[in-house]
């Protein structure tokens, strides 16, 4: 997390632990990608924990793998990995064909933010929240791509959590980005984090679902 080193712990061992619960909850194959998300979030504040302590004690090797490990997460990961995993929860054909236009906008934006991580020199620092120097990441262009992708997609989802899942992220991101500009992707992750409890909701409605009558699909 954003704030500190044992906050960032608590965190990722809190979001591992049920994340894992809601992975045993999915009920199949395609649904194990989005069941994935909290255990996801939970790796990487405890990275961004790791990460602090490296400031702590000076540790420069550490800090450095945990500053690439942590925008290998944040900027490639999640927008590639977000709308393929709606996709594959997804049963309405129509909303299926919407969703493949945000993996490939998703894989663009992966794949561009790859190349300025290989290509040029990613580094973090303390400003009171852990703040991440990312060349290109803050054009606009790129930034609604990547908005796009990781939460105007789950708008497209027949689910209601998954719904409300894009809204809350999409609300916390803005917020983020206004009051914590220099450090806001940081401090985005930890929300959108904590929002993915959401996605245990979601598996619990379709369980309870599936125990009764057929679900029917918006």
């Amino acid at each position: 997390m954003c704030f500190s080193a044992t906050a960032s712990f608590i965190a990722g061992v809190s979001l591992s632990v049920f994340g894992l619960f809601t992975i045993k909850m999915s009920k199949r194959r395609e649904e194990i990608p989005f069941a994935m998300i909290p255990l996801l979030f939970g790796i990487q504040q405890l990275i961004e924990g790791m990460l602090w302590i490296s400031f702590q004690h000076d540790a420069r090797i550490l800090n450095v793998s945990m500053t690439y490990t942590f925008t290998l997460f944040s900027h490639v990961l999640w927008p590639v990995f977000i709308p393929f995993a709606i996709g594959l929860v997804e049963a309405v054909p129509w909303r299926i064909k919407a969703l493949l236009v945000f993996r490939y906008i998703g894989g663009a934006v992966g794949i561009y933010l790859l190349y300025f991580i290989a290509r040029f020199q990613i580094t973090s620092e303390i400003h009171g929240h852990v703040v991440y120097i990312f060349p290109n990441f803050h054009e606009p262009l790129v930034l609604v791509l990547y908005v796009v992708a990781t939460c105007v997609s789950a708008f497209f989802s027949s689910h209601r959590f998954i719904n409300i899942f894009g809204i809350l992220t999409l609300i916390l991101f803005s917020a983020a980005y206004w009051f914590y500009t220099e450090a806001f992707f940081s401090v985005w992750c930890f929300f959108s984090a904590i929002l993915s409890f959401l996605i245990y909701l979601h598996f619990k409605l379709m369980n309870a679902r599936a125990a009764g009558p057929a679900y029917q699909h918006a």
